[in-house]
């Protein structure tokens, strides 16, 4: 039969050989996989789940084609038996996750996966890279919202983005983390995402003179004329937007703003208001670009920028200054016995999980990680997503994931938000899960090592 989707190859060679050596010993057990993040990126105090909504409709639809079955039989390495066995693979498994646009913290589950071992092998590294990519998106997209202080931003970073699959998931992840919107006109249309977009400098040098540039702009979009003022010369650009401005306003219409793109954004930006004020467009929106991210949107407020919105490109769409996360898929336990690992630096934590979150006052206080069947004070996280390899709801609308996300940042306190050198955020273990672990670590000790 075949496959429902051309994702099962996307993988790593070692999924499935790993998987070949599980179907030859019968190795056909549960299994539960932990994707959680070991360490902060540099000067995160809090991340932001994103990209389940890939991971969840590339498992309902995993399988391998007639052609994929035939590309591994020319390797050379696989067995008929267990291509045979490979030819009928879906996936049947369980997940719990955290919704898109949650708040999380270094250790915690993004998600579980629960199926038979080979299955839960073989999605490992689809489910890594699509949380990945999205999460560290979207926390940058968080703090660059943070940082704007109410402002609108406006996703620019398609043409710099790490291909065009990474465009449209930064676009996703960015709109989920609180951005206006995109100049992503094909994320737009795919994610329900409002577009915006104004003009480049090749426009306004394709003209003799500027101010006609700006009256051909005017003329065809008289509901949507947003300038772009600095191809020459920020100020003079501004007046002549201004006398555009005016000639529109004399028809009835409005100019709706301008663009700055390069300079010293929080001085010029006073300059181009003032222009704009003696004008009497005061009203008219400053729009800012050119190198935007958290750091420079805050620099530049903090120095007195009259900007109203801000377009954010390069930095956002391949988080620069934390372009991955320390994220990892380990399994935590087989055929219902805790695993984990003593490696230096990665030692796992042992068996299924549960994130309870207490709020005291409206405001983010504490969370525990716990064993998935304690009851614990506070709002549980993990919720079931997946059952026997389909989903238990509809898929949700990213909008209430947005929603979602703005609401829990307002809760967080501010020294979880900063910047730079953020506070940690309290996270314990809970007793009963602190104890199975000692229990797992001196078994393995025991067992492994010779330690008594």
């Amino acid at each position: 039969m075949e496959a429902r989707n051309d994702l099962a190859l996307l993988t790593d060679l070692y999924e499935l050989t790993m998987a070949a050596a599980y179907h030859r010993r019968g190795m056909f057990a549960p299994a539960t996989f932990s994707l959680f993040i070991r360490e902060y990126p540099p000067n995160r105090g809090f991340l932001v789940s994103a990209g389940l909504e890939d991971v969840l409709a590339y498992l309902e639809s995993f399988g391998f084609s007639p052609s994929d079955l035939a590309y591994l039989e020319g390797l050379g390495l696989f067995s008929r038996d267990f291509l045979g066995y490979l030819e009928g693979v879906r996936f049947t498994g369980d997940v719990v996750a955290l919704g898109e646009g949650r708040v999380f913290f270094r250790d915690e589950p993004i998600l579980e996966v629960t199926a038979p071992i080979i299955e839960a092998q073989l999605v490992e590294t689809f489910v890594l890279n699509a949380v990945n990519l999205q999460t560290a998106i979207a926390t940058k997209a968080a703090r660059c919202v943070h940082a704007a202080r109410g402002r609108s931003l406006v996703d620019f970073s398609l043409r710099r983005t790490h291909g065009p699959d990474a465009g449209l998931r930064v676009a996703r992840a960015s709109y989920l983390a609180g951005f206006w919107g995109t100049s992503n006109v094909l994320a737009g249309k795919r994610y329900g995402i409002p577009v915006a977009g104004t003009m480049a400098h090749s426009f306004v040098t394709s003209f003799e003179d500027e101010t006609e540039a700006f009256r051909a702009f005017a003329e065809t979009f008289p509901q949507n004329t947003v300038l772009l003022v600095d191809t020459y010369d920020t100020v003079a650009g501004a007046r002549k937007a201004a006398a555009v401005g005016r000639e529109m306003k004399a028809r009835g219409e409005r100019l709706r703003g301008v663009r700055l793109d390069s300079g010293d954004m929080a001085a010029l930006s006073r300059q181009v208001r003032q222009v704009l004020r003696e004008e009497g467009l005061g009203d008219a929106t400053i729009f800012a670009s050119g190198g935007f991210d958290e750091f420079k949107i805050a620099r530049a407020l903090a120095g007195g920028a009259e900007i109203d919105a801000f377009g954010v490109g390069t930095k956002m769409g391949v988080s620069a200054d934390a372009p991955y996360n320390d994220i990892a898929y380990k399994l935590v336990q087989y055929d219902g016995r805790p695993v984990l690992k003593l490696s230096a630096g990665k030692v796992t934590l042992a068996g299924e999980k549960q994130i309870f979150r207490e709020v005291r006052e409206g405001r983010l206080a504490g969370d525990t990680l716990a064993l998935r069947g304690e009851t614990l004070p506070g709002e549980p996280l993990l919720r079931p997503v997946l059952a026997g390899g389909t989903r238990t709801g509809p898929p949700e609308p990213l909008g209430v994931a947005r929603e979602r996300l703005l609401a829990e940042l307002s809760r967080l306190p501010e020294a979880h938000k900063a910047l730079e050198g953020p506070e940690p955020f309290p996270v314990s273990l809970s007793p009963a899960l602190r104890d199975s672990q000692e229990q797992v670590v001196h078994h393995v000790r025991e067992k492994e090592l010779g330690e008594s």
